[in-house]
């Protein structure tokens, strides 16, 4: 004990009579300023965020947090979207919170007063489904009963109304992992806000009842990437005001459609934005969901495969990734509670195609979330104006 004492009284005295440099007057510093991170160097966080691992550290508060959900031991066909969220963080790259600005929304959504941070991932097993769905949940409820980061004047939102408690809370956009993990995010979000309206956007219904699907012989293989919704239906975690866009796979029959309404979807197919166009589409979804709390799921499969080939099920006739953020933009305003994309593969992308456009689609939601009101034409800038701000920069 006494040798400990003096070891420590020693190295305190060593330390001490250190002289802390002064990295100003170094040579990279003197002539070349901060070690900045450039689009292709620094650590792996969604946009250059700071990254944090939120459920270790509880004193970071914040308005949103990215949270990577690394799951796919419930997909039907192609596995692989455990890299999901590493892929959508690599394909945010060239994204920073000082460019944040597009022309089509009006605002940069990282300077709207909100504090958005990058909440890292949830260290879910591989190897136990059942385990790794209370893990989410686990993760998931934590997180969301986080303080929300205060002083953010800007943040045209307020989940107090929304909630059973009366009081604020964080918004998380989920990083998937298959489509499984929407069954343990919606089982949170009911201890807070009750039945929620699904937006879901997904080539497939993932409203099948389990009984005789092959290998669903079990009760914990019953919950699938497949069949999560009739699952949350029957825990009474969705309410009978939720709706599909963009659907567009096979069916059994008909029977398929009458059973997916008893779950509490209307539905959108993908030629529907041909007959009827982006407009009406989001007149529907707004219709649908009205002033009840929001949640949206995407499934980056609604999107065709010849833009986004990484994905476990795709499905060919899907809609191009611009006509998909026309209708994300429509749906500003109304009152989400949490967001997700998933089905992100990255083993079968073909130069970072599908990572990129899902981090595109991350930004879109951010901006969604921090946008009260529809953008309009001259929120956004005329053409005009436009090219009077290049000139500017120029």
């Amino acid at each position: 004990m006494k040798t400990s004492i003096l070891y420590a009284t020693l190295i305190a005295g060593v330390l001490s009579n250190q002289t802390p440099l002064d990295v100003a007057e170094e040579p990279w510093t003197k002539t070349y300023g901060p070690q900045i991170d450039l689009p292709f160097t620094g650590p792996l966080s969604f946009a250059h965020l700071p990254y944090i691992r939120c459920l270790d550290d509880g004193s970071q508060t914040f308005n949103i947090g990215l949270l990577g959900l690394p799951f796919d031991t419930g997909v039907s066909y192609r596995p692989g979207a455990r890299f999901g969220p590493y892929a959508i963080r690599s394909g945010s790259r060239r994204q920073r919170e000082l460019r944040g600005y597009t022309m089509a929304w009006g605002i940069n959504p990282y300077v709207q007063g909100a504090k958005i941070i990058d909440c890292g991932d949830v260290p879910v097993s591989p190897f136990d489904n059942a385990l790794a769905i209370d893990q989410i949940e686990a993760a998931y409820t934590t997180l969301l009963q986080r303080p929300v980061a205060v002083g953010g004047e800007g943040v045209p939102y307020t989940s107090a109304p929304l909630g059973k408690d009366g009081k604020e809370h964080p918004r998380i956009i989920s990083l998937g992992g298959d489509h499984t993990i929407v069954l343990p995010i919606l089982r949170s979000l009911h201890k807070v806000y009750g039945p929620v309206s699904v937006i879901h956007f997904d080539a497939h219904l993932d409203t099948w009842p389990p009984f005789g699907y092959p290998g669903a012989s079990t009760v914990q293989a019953q919950s699938n990437h497949g069949t999560f919704f009739w699952v949350a239906a029957q825990e009474n975690l969705i309410s009978n005001t939720s709706i599909h866009a963009g659907i567009r796979c096979k069916l059994m029959g008909i029977e398929d459609i009458e059973h997916d309404t008893s779950v509490g979807f209307e539905l959108i197919t993908t030629d529907d934005i041909d007959d009827y166009g982006v407009a009406e589409i989001i007149r529907r979804i707004r219709a649908r969901v009205g002033d009840s709390p929001v949640y949206l799921s995407l499934d980056i499969d609604v999107v065709d495969p010849g833009l986004a080939p990484a994905t476990g099920t795709p499905e060919a006739g899907g809609w191009t990734t611009r006509e998909l953020k026309r209708i994300i933009r429509g749906l500003a305003g109304l009152n989400f509670v949490g967001v997700d994309l998933v089905e992100v593969a990255p083993s079968y992308d073909h130069a970072e195609i599908t990572g990129v456009a899902a981090a595109d689609l991350i930004h879109e939601f951010l901006s969604m979330l921090m946008t009260s009101p529809i953008p309009s034409k001259g929120e956004r800038g005329d053409k005009e104006h436009v090219q009077n701000i290049m000139k500017d920069e120029l």
